[in-house]
């Protein structure tokens, strides 16, 4: 964790920001952005997965930032089954689907290697020093 200066550093974070992005260009190209509901829903999921990536960094301790990654981990499996709403109503092609399926779970993959990670470092945080 002492090679992070931001939570802006963590790779985890980057491809969150690009998935939030992407699920948003999905509102505006796809007939998901008719669908006002299951849009707001994936509005916030998706944007829920790097903002508590953030705040959990910004809490300064490990154990908080496992806390707050298990809620981003939570966001990026709620987003998944989001997707399969979308496909199942047509909304985005199998194209689609695959592709922003495969990338939450690579991000999910990520914040629960992160979250192992943190669970063995001897750091506890800048809290702690």
């Amino acid at each position: 964790m002492s090679s992070w200066n931001s939570f802006e550093d963590i790779d985890t974070w980057k491809l969150a920001r690009v998935l939030t992005e992407d699920i948003y260009n999905l509102f505006k190209n796809t007939p998901l952005g008719k669908d006002f509901a299951l849009r707001d829903q994936m509005n916030r999921s998706s944007g829920s997965i790097m903002d508590n990536i953030a705040e959990g960094f910004g809490r300064e301790g490990n154990k908080e930032f496992i806390h707050f990654l298990t809620y981003s981990k939570g966001s990026c499996l709620e987003l998944k089954s989001q997707l399969y709403r979308c496909f199942d109503r047509n909304y985005i092609s199998k194209t689609d689907f695959e592709l922003y399926k495969q990338k939450t779970t690579e991000i999910d993959n990520k914040i629960g290697g992160l979250i192992a990670y943190l669970k063995k470092s001897s750091y506890k945080g800048l809290k702690y020093k």
